[in-house]
């Protein structure tokens, strides 16, 4: 057996272009709640549906050189979902940012996820409240938009014309029926 993969089993460590990485401290107290409201409404929404989401922790093998701990992943393709890990490429992923992690997190990986055939990529900032929502077209990944929640003083000095502008929902483009709201998405995020 190879010693590093080995050392990724002990350790959570992410496998990245053939060299083990470790994971990040503890995240944030934010992040958590980021990626665990984003988990749960995606888990609330797949009851008795043919897809699953899983949470931070599930390893994604895409490569032989990359294995990925994604915040959210979802699965519609049951033959990918083994008893220890997930092998091959998601439907949707869920990066939540952070400092250590958010340039690897564009770059590599999204380069990774986008030629592996995920459908949907979503990078989303705790500290901005934002998420940038990647859809695959012809292979390639294209922003279809930034979405994000303002706080009150930003809002204070808006008119009614651009609050009424403002997007505060989005549909995941994998169903025709799911919205997301930002505001259930960052809920409780400081």
């Amino acid at each position: 057996m190879n010693t590093n993969l080995a050392y990724r089993d002990e350790y959570p460590s992410e496998l990245i272009n053939g060299q083990i990485v470790m994971m990040s401290p503890s995240p944030s107290i934010n992040h958590n709640r980021v990626k665990g409201n984003i988990y749960t409404l995606f888990k609330n929404y797949l009851k008795g549906r043919s897809c699953e989401v899983f949470p931070d922790g599930t390893d994604v093998y895409l490569t032989e050189k990359d294995c990925f701990i994604p915040d959210v992943t979802v699965i519609c393709d049951h033959k990918k979902v083994k008893n220890d890990k997930i092998y091959g490429s998601p439907d949707l992923v869920v990066e939540v940012l952070s400092p250590s992690t958010a340039q690897r997190d564009r770059r590599y990986k999204k380069d990774v996820y986008e030629q592996c055939g995920v459908k949907e990529y979503w990078l989303v900032s705790q500290a901005e409240k934002s998420v940038e929502q990647y859809l695959l077209q012809e292979g390639c990944f294209v922003l279809n938009a930034v979405y994000t929640l303002y706080p009150d003083y930003m809002l204070a000095d808006m008119t009614d014309e651009q609050k009424a502008e403002l997007i505060t929902e989005f549909k995941c483009s994998l169903y025709n029926d799911l919205t997301f709201s930002l505001t259930d998405i960052f809920e409780r995020v400081k």
